[in-house]
């Protein structure tokens, strides 16, 4: 069985060979598949028409299938990896282990962003941007810059408190869990965090920075913490709803899942953690 361990609780060797895969997939060209998917869900999810990645109800069980997809692809390069989670909660300083030069690398330089440091900085050769939101190649970072402060606890534990999974109109104006988390009203978890990182991370193509895992990991683990502590509460809708994916329709681009298959993280990996 999978465990998804904090960032923060990994070993020297467990950091080297999560980014040594990485960087194995995006040798074999494998990395750049995930950007591409991931970009045109975000770009062609609105709030008015079809929406299944992002601003819907499916954006949990969407995110949960794509990163045990990813999972699932580095662990065909090295068995022994599995993805950690950044609780940002916790760690939500620019000099958090998280951002050394042995794991994620640092912010980026002021003038352009750069990363110039770390495994993924374009200077070292293997971290040039193929799906790209304008010309440059290199992977670049603002920390803290547009977003001055990351979520803190009391306001995570506030969105967990919420019963309620989701509700109408089902998008970004939506009251519950799903969208408070997702970040388009209240607190806002999930969006604060892409914002905050800066960058690629700020983009549809946020998969190129591979921090992205990180913090869906952590996304991830939110949803699992919601789910135990509301048992009687699942995923909404449940059907005849139009224009999203209602608990056992079929989400693109999959032919074959559902958000009702996607429930139960537990038959796929646990956390370090009780989740």
């Amino acid at each position: 069985m999978t465990i998804r361990k904090n960032q923060a609780a990994l070993t020297a060797d467990e950091k080297k060979r999560f980014v040594n895969a990485v960087l194995e997939l995006k040798r074999a060209g494998t990395y750049d598949t995930f950007v591409s998917t991931h970009n045109s869900f975000i770009m062609s999810d609105t709030d008015s028409g079809d929406r299944v990645g992002h601003r819907s109800p499916s954006f949990l069980p969407w995110h949960r299938r794509f990163l045990l997809e990813f999972e699932q692809a580095l662990q065909a390069v090295d068995p022994t990896v599995a993805l950690p989670y950044w609780d940002w909660s916790t760690d939500r300083t620019t000099r958090a282990s998280l951002w050394a030069p042995d794991f994620m690398g640092g912010n980026g330089r002021s003038r352009d962003g750069q990363v110039m440091d770390g495994p993924f900085a374009y200077s070292g050769g293997k971290w040039e941007l193929n799906v790209r939101v304008d010309g440059r190649p290199y992977l670049r970072r603002a920390l803290a810059s547009s977003v001055a402060q990351l979520p803190t606890k009391a306001e995570v534990d506030s969105v967990l408190a919420m019963a309620t999974y989701d509700e109408a109109p089902w998008n970004s104006a939506s009251n519950g869990f799903r969208n408070h988390l997702e970040g388009w009203r209240g607190v806002n978890l999930h969006n604060r965090v892409h914002v905050w990182v800066g960058g690629q991370m700020a983009t549809g193509a946020s998969p190129n920075d591979p921090v992205f895992w990180l913090h869906h990991a952590y996304i991830d683990k939110l949803w699992a913490d919601w789910q135990r502590l509301h048992p009687g509460s699942t995923y909404l809708p449940t059907a005849g709803t139009s224009n999203v994916v209602d608990l056992k329709d079929t989400m693109r681009p999959w032919n074959n899942v559902t958000p009702s298959d996607m429930l139960d993280h537990t038959r796929h990996y646990t956390f370090d953690t009780a989740a």
